[in-house]
Formats: C-alpha cells, structure tokens, sequence
C-alpha cells in the first residue's frame, strides 16, 4: 500500500523539515558553501606559508648584505613580520567566511563601535601596545642592552607590546608599561671610555711617571681583548692640595669600561710602586714651638 507526504497528519514544521532536506537545490547550497569555506582555509593556509617563506628569504639576502641588522633586532623584526602577516590572513579568511552565511558589513559596523568602545575605556592599554610596537621597530633597545629609563637602571629582560622588563644590578626586576617611557638612555650601542685618574705627591717627578705610565699601557693593551684603541695618557688633570692627577682615557667596548679601569688602576698603582713613585698620602706635620725657643737660645749662648 502506497503512501504519500500530503496524505499524512505530519505536523507543518515537521513537513517544511522534510520539504527542506528533500530538495536537491538545498543540499546543493550546502555542498557549494562547505567547498568554498574549505577552498578559503586551503587558500588561507597556503598565503601564510608563502608569505612567511618570502619573509624568511628576505632575511637570509640581508644576512649577506654588509648594512646587515644586528642578530637579535634581525630576530625580532622577523618575528614581527610574520606574526602580522598571520593576523591579518586569518582575520580576512574569517571575514570571507562569515561572508558566506551574513552581511559582512554589518559586522564591520558592529565591530568598528564596539572597538571605539573599548578605546575609550582602554586608553593607557592602546598607548601602551603602540609604544611598544615603536619600541621594537625603531630599535630603540634590545634585548640584553644596559639602559637607564627615568631611575631605573639596568640590563633590559623582555620586550613585549605592553610592557618592558629591567633587571638592576642588584637583582630587582622593574616592570615598566610602554607608555610611560619617555627617555631612554642605552649604554650598549657605542663604545664605553674607561677612565683612570691616578694621584703622584707633588715631590715627585711627573715627566718620569708619566713615561712609566705610558709604557705600562702600551704593554698591558694584548691583555686586554675589550680594548678597541691604545689606552691615552693626557697628562696633567689636575692640582690638588698634596697631589698631582695624572689621567689614562681607553675606549673599550660597550659597558667594559668598569672592569678595564679596575684593571689599569691595579696595574699601575703596582708598577709605579716598582718605579719608587709615591701615591701621596695624608700627612701631619707638628711644630713645637717651646723646643724651637730653647734651641735658637742656646745657640745664642754658645
């Protein structure tokens, strides 16, 4: 016995249901929208690896390059390029597919007052990622770089697009938003002047300990890798109330100028002792006058 769909006492919903699933154009939409949501992911997918390859052999032809970027600014401009090159396939393939099931525009709409929105209410949040994107792209610091910002000094521990971490030398670490940095003093991109001022006591001879001086520094210079030119002697610095400064300049690399001045300041205070040069010192003469009068008294008698 044969049945048929408008004989039955189906429920109408129930009938739309079976008239919607029966009809070949129907799951034929479907068919075409699941082929082009899987044709977008392919595509998606396929554009982020062709632009991270591209990104990547950039790079390798400015490692030859002789205006090459230091390794580490090399490294976080290459992680930059590609995690905004990922942002922005994957927020237009989202974009393509909702377009297939929505007007796209009024999400747009929707989205551009909701960001408005949050802006308002997140100010220091946007100041905070813009400054640190400018941070990262001007290379203002780096990663293991001595800096001083406002009066936290030391060496820089992460760099992120809120926030900058700086480890002092005692060993606190000093969270810092971006926003609130406004000058920033970097210690490791040019060379470092060790300075030495050495103290002779005014009976001595100068011309003597500066030859003495000069000839140490022109010796220990092999010893010392950090070194970039021969140590300087200048000469005469300054009179003082019982000594005489005589000051030793050397350029040395970034942030070695501590450890090269320590080391020099050794060096000589040792060979100058050698030399029988005196490092002044304090010193109190007394004057008693009672003896004095004695004395000249009996000279007088005798």
């Amino acid at each position: 016995m044969e049945t048929s769909l408008a004989g039955t006492d189906l429920p109408k919903t129930a009938e739309q249901a079976v008239t919607i699933f029966s009809d070949k154009e129907w799951w034929a939409g479907i068919g075409a929208t699941g082929l082009k949501i899987v044709a977008i992911i392919v595509i998606a997918v396929i554009f982020k690896y062709i632009i991270k390859a591209a990104v990547a052999n950039i790079f390798k032809v400015r490692l030859k390059s002789p205006l090459r970027l230091s390794e580490k600014r090399e490294n976080t401009l290459f992680r930059l390029l590609n995690n905004v090159a990922t942002y922005v396939i994957y927020f237009i393939a989202i974009l393509a597919i909702l377009g297939e099931f929505m007007d796209v525009r009024g999400i747009l709409a929707g989205a551009g007052v909701l960001g408005l929105a949050i802006g308002f209410g997140a100010q220091n949040l946007v100041r905070d990622i813009i400054t640190g994107f400018f941070i990262i792209f001007e290379n203002q610091f780096s990663v293991g770089d001595t800096v001083r910002i406002a009066s936290f000094e030391g060496t820089v521990e992460e760099i992120g697009l809120r926030t900058t971490k700086i480890k002092s030398w005692t060993g606190e670490l000093h969270i810092l938003p971006n926003s609130s940095i406004t000058e920033v003093t970097n210690f490791s991109v040019h060379n470092s002047i060790a300075v030495v001022d050495l103290s002779i006591a005014y009976e001595e001879d100068i011309d003597k300990a500066q030859r003495i001086i000069e000839d140490v520094v022109k010796r220990v210079k092999p010893d010392y890798p950090e070194m970039v030119k021969d140590p300087e002697v200048l000469g005469v610095q300054m009179l003082g109330a019982s000594e005489v400064i005589i000051r030793v300049t050397s350029e040395v690399l970034p942030m070695t100028h501590f450890k090269i001045a320590r080391e020099l300041r050794k060096t000589l205070k040792l060979e100058l002792e050698k030399a029988g040069i005196e490092i002044p010192y304090p010193k109190m003469v007394t004057y008693h006058k009672e003896a004095n009068s004695k004395e000249n008294k009996n000279k007088m008698e005798g």
